[in-house]
């Protein structure tokens, strides 16, 4: 039997249990290696290997943990999700230790890790985004809720940086009032309440206003050659609880011409809405998706497909096309936690080669 393949996953969410799931179902023996901060991920769980990881370290020190982490454990391939940009940029050192990077050149990702700049970018690109506006004082937020108001849409709010759904907002003119003790907690906040905020802030705020855009998402993974070239895209539909998968050209023919464009290479994903019935990119994420497991109902294993692109080999990439039209749900599944006693144990070691 082959030597296996040493992977990392660095910090991660807890939906890459299912990306090891697919690693493990390789056709040659994969270990897996995870470390995370906390003790309870369900990822430390499911790797071969989990340690605990310091946690605080500036990226340029993450940097030198993660060298030291391949080195000492003969680390094939890296699929870094904390610190993708600093990391990236010391691709050459990684290599030099033997490990290579499931991540997008620097530049790529770097377009990327502000929303505002990387709207700015694929609008200059020609990419079809929606209406957005970068603000930073009351003013500026009170002229962009109007001029998205004008258009008939209602205005929505979120970190200019950030992963996932962190920070969303919607705004609202209606004043509070009981009714909103009922049921469930949401998303809306009262525009008046965030104009006060902004008023009264020490320093400028980093948000992004945009519409409230129209359902349903449509969540592209993709696949790309290092040098960003697309091997691979299939959308994702999310209606309510059924999901089905895409490729449509509304969809894959802007996620090319982006992935290509920028060069992202690897794996990533690109989120859809529409505006006024148009499909409008919502995020661009130059990782791959907690989502991207689900592909393998269509035939498709791309985490291990960027490992064989990470190690030189040419991996199969082509979806059956009778199986694209499957409609699915999400089930959840129990996976059981490493004993605390060891997780102590863990930051025993790791305070003892701190010192």
């Amino acid at each position: 039997m082959s030597a296996p393949v040493r992977v990392w996953l660095n910090r991660t969410y807890a939906e890459n249990v299912f990306f090891i799931d697919l690693l493990r179902a390789a056709p040659r023996p994969v270990e897996i290696h995870a470390t995370h901060v906390d003790p309870d991920s369900p990822v430390l769980a499911a790797a071969d290997f989990g340690s605990l990881e310091p946690d605080r370290l500036s990226p340029e020190a993450y940097v030198e943990f993660a060298l030291e982490f391949c080195a000492r454990n003969s680390i094939d391939v890296f699929l870094p999700r904390l610190g993708q940009l600093a990391i990236s940029l010391r691709r050459r050192d990684f290599e030099a230790v033997g490990t290579a990077l499931v991540c997008p050149p620097a530049p790529a990702i770097a377009v990327f890790e502000s929303k505002a700049d990387g709207y700015a970018a694929m609008a200059t690109a020609g990419l079809p985004v929606p209406l957005w506006r970068h603000v930073r004082t009351a003013d500026d937020l009170l002229a962009a809720v109007e001029e998205i108001e004008a258009d008939g849409s209602t205005a929505c709010l979120k970190p200019a940086t950030g992963a996932g759904g962190e920070g969303f907002r919607v705004l609202t003119r209606e004043p509070f009032s009981l009714r909103r003790l009922t049921g469930f907690p949401d998303a809306r906040v009262q525009l008046d309440q965030v104009l006060a905020a902004l008023e009264s802030a020490p320093e400028p705020a980093d948000l992004l206003v945009m519409p409230l855009l129209e359902g349903p998402e449509v969540s592209v993974d993709c696949l790309a050659a290092p040098d960003g070239r697309l091997l691979t895209g299939v959308g994702r539909t999310k209606d309510r609880r059924r999901r089905t998968f895409t490729t449509d050209p509304r969809y894959l023919e802007p996620t090319r011409h982006l992935i290509e464009t920028f060069g992202v290479g690897y794996l990533s994903n690109v989120q859809y809405r529409h505006h006024h019935g148009r499909p409008v990119v919502l995020d661009v994420n130059t990782r791959p998706s907690g989502g991207l497991h689900q592909l393998r109902l269509c035939g498709l294993n791309l985490p291990w497909a960027a490992v064989q692109l990470a190690l030189g080999e040419h991996p199969v990439t082509a979806a059956p096309l009778d199986l694209l039209d499957t409609e699915y749900t999400l089930v959840s599944g129990v996976q059981p936690v490493l004993p605390r006693q060891l997780a102590r144990g863990w930051e025993r070691q790791t305070a003892a080669a701190a010192v």
